[in-house]
């Protein structure tokens, strides 16, 4: 049986641009850089530390040699925080792209994207 979502993978262009919008502007923590051959690489990040699901970049251009049959898009991902218009300023002021804060009849929400122009979900929770 299933126990819990552990990663979502998110496959990227250049890993180091992705890694760098997720610390920097988005304030990931690192979880962990594995590297498994040339250019073989996976970047672990979570929004705080010591959560049980954590995103992980992988080359886009390599997965999609090794194994074509992937679909590789981005997924839609919604995430939660306590503080919605103070995360929609950082990440404003931090140059990131965002969408307006809409109130929807369950919670307050925006979208952003990341340098690559894939786009996510924040709501209020």
């Amino acid at each position: 049986m299933f126990k819990s979502l552990g990663q979502v993978i998110i496959y990227v262009k250049d890993q180091e641009i992705a890694k760098n919008f997720w610390l920097e502007k988005a304030g990931f923590h690192l979880v962990s850089e594995l590297e498994f051959g040339p250019g073989m690489k996976a970047i672990e990040i979570a929004p705080q530390k010591d959560v049980p699901t954590t995103l992980v970049l992988h080359n886009k251009d390599i997965i999609a040699k090794m194994q074509p049959e992937l679909n590789l898009g981005t997924p839609s991902l919604m995430f939660y925080c306590e503080n919605l218009e103070g995360l929609y300023e950082k990440l404003k002021n931090s140059g990131v792209t965002v969408g307006d804060l809409v109130t929807m009849p369950t919670a307050r929400v925006f979208n952003f994207s990341d340098d690559e122009g894939n786009y996510f979900a924040v709501r209020e929770k």
